[in-house]
């Protein structure tokens, strides 16, 4: 009995090593033009076949991981905020300079905000709302006073600063928008 169970499983499995081949092999066959093993070793497509476009996403586009509900969207990818109202409607999208210290993505709070204070980088800023620390460094948004303004003396290459710099026009929407305990969700 044992042989002829041994037999049987010998011969279900050389069976499904053939499907297995033959099915591997149908597969290699309908490989469209430019995949494949032409594809690995550097050949050209075949003629005819084009190189799909490429869709661009549009940068304003909220990010789909974002949250729900009223909340900034700040993406770090994109150096881009968002003012997100509660059903959705965008209220404001813009462009920031990005910290040296980043936040981990994820979702925070307003914890505290300042009218006006000079930056850790020495820079007088205004509108300052702030919603997470990393290592001791305090992380927030903030607008120059004066927006063409550079730190004064430049800070070393050290020093490590938490502002998020946005224009003074975005400051104050984000100033207006972004009271304490809303949400701050941060994305790659």
């Amino acid at each position: 009995m044992a042989a002829s169970s041994s037999g049987i499983v010998a011969g279900l499995t050389a069976a499904a090593l053939a499907t297995v081949g033959y099915l591997a092999h149908q597969a290699a066959e309908t490989v469209p033009p430019g995949l494949g093993r032409a594809a690995k070793t550097g050949a050209a497509p075949a003629a005819g076949t084009s190189k799909a476009p490429q869709v661009k996403k549009d940068p304003t586009a909220l990010p789909g991981d974002s949250g729900k509900g009223a909340r900034v969207v700040y993406s770090l990818r994109g150096d881009r905020v968002w003012l997100v109202a509660g059903d959705e409607a965008i209220s404001r999208t813009f462009k920031v300079d990005p910290s040296a210290v980043d936040p981990a993505p994820g979702s925070y709070s307003v914890t505290s905000r300042s009218n006006s204070v000079t930056g850790s980088d020495g820079v007088p800023v205004e509108h300052v709302v702030r919603f997470a620390s990393v290592d001791g460094v305090v992380i927030g948004f903030s607008a120059a006073v004066n927006e063409s303004a550079t730190p004064s003396p430049a800070p070393g290459p050290k020093v490590r600063t938490g502002g998020i710099r946005e224009s003074r026009v975005d400051g104050d929407a984000m100033w207006t928008f972004a009271t304490i305990g809303r949400t701050v969700v941060v994305v790659r």
